[in-house]
């Protein structure tokens, strides 16, 4: 039986570049508000951080209704990067966030490296923002529309460039939608990201048999949930093998059993998404549950299972004092 004092003396502080995360849970991008939607029923203090919804230099409208279609064991959505560009953003929204409890991470999205760094550096210049957060998969209109997180050099390069913007932590969200996840990670890393986010959702589509015709009004979308945690679960395995930067496992976790598949495969932090729709208090519940597994393992910090399941994961990380 572990003591509630046991779990208390537990460590569950990661570190993210130079932040330092008082839990491991971090709420997914466009899945948390600004976190002041959820405060009437979870306690903000006891999560690590909120990732703000993406924001682009230039307001979006975002994409046709209908944008979300629920699934078996998950949910598409088409939101198409909503939001009403950096401007207004930084002039009305960005002051609510410094009383905040728990550190923020911006999410930058665009269409060009230029894009990137403009909206990197605009948001990183602001106090209330603890990191950033590099979604890189959007399309890339100077080449054709290629998404940059489906190639390698485009990855390096809008990175590169983000990373010249800003000191702060920089974390880079990669994509499932490619053939080796690992290529781009290392890319990522070599380019100056601080850690990476394994993984965003997975590109699919759902079909209205009585209509005949996509349910999504943009057809395609990206799917989130328990459905795609298996896929998560290897590229943060595969990824955690490639590079030595911190990395986030997120896609699908919803327990403290799926945050545990994550940690073991080599993620350092987790991020929790769509469960929050359904749940504010899953974070809470499984930082809880964290706590007494670790205790009752003997473990004194989340660190000592980073990787745990994972075969080539010492191998890449045998130098470092702490995996996370």
């Amino acid at each position: 039986m572990v003591s509630a004092e046991d779990a208390r003396d537990v460590d569950l502080s990661v570190r993210i570049g130079g932040l330092r995360l008082r839990y491991p849970t971090m709420m997914g991008s466009g899945c948390y508000g600004s976190g002041e939607e959820f405060a009437r029923f979870a306690d903000l203090a006891r999560i690590g951080a909120i990732v703000l919804k993406s924001v682009t230099r230039l307001p979006r409208l975002g994409n046709p209704m209908p944008r979300i279609v629920h699934t078996p064991s998950g949910m598409l959505n088409a939101i198409g990067l909503q939001n009403p560009g950096i401007d207004w953003y930084l002039e009305h929204e960005i002051g609510k966030l410094a009383e905040r409890p728990c550190a923020i991470i911006g999410s930058v999205a665009g269409f060009s490296v230029g894009e990137y760094v403009e909206v990197t550096q605009r948001l990183a210049e602001r106090p209330e923002i603890d990191a950033i957060e590099l979604n890189v998969s959007c399309p890339n209109v100077a080449s054709e529309g290629e998404t940059f997180a489906c190639d390698s050099r485009a990855t390096s390069e809008v990175v590169s460039a983000a990373r010249a913007a800003t000191r702060k932590p920089l974390i880079v969200k990669l994509s499932p939608n490619v053939t080796d996840i690992t290529v781009i990670a290392r890319e990522a890393e070599s380019a100056g990201a601080d850690a990476l986010a394994v993984i965003n959702t997975v590109r699919g589509m759902a079909i209205d048999v009585e209509r005949a015709r996509p349910r999504l009004g943009n057809v395609a979308g990206g799917l989130s949930g328990p459905a795609i945690r298996p896929i998560a679960v290897l590229a943060v395995y595969e990824a955690a093998r490639a590079v030595r930067i911190p990395i986030i496992g997120q896609g699908g976790i919803a327990s403290l059993s799926d945050a545990l598949e994550f940690f073991l495969a080599g993620a350092s932090a987790i991020g929790i998404g769509t469960a929050n729709f359904t749940d504010p208090r899953v974070p809470e519940r499984i930082v809880d549950g964290l706590a007494e597994h670790l205790a009752g393992q003997g473990a004194r910090s989340i660190s000592e299972i980073v990787g745990r399941a994972n075969v080539g994961f010492a191998d890449v990380h045998q130098y470092e004092g702490d995996a996370g």
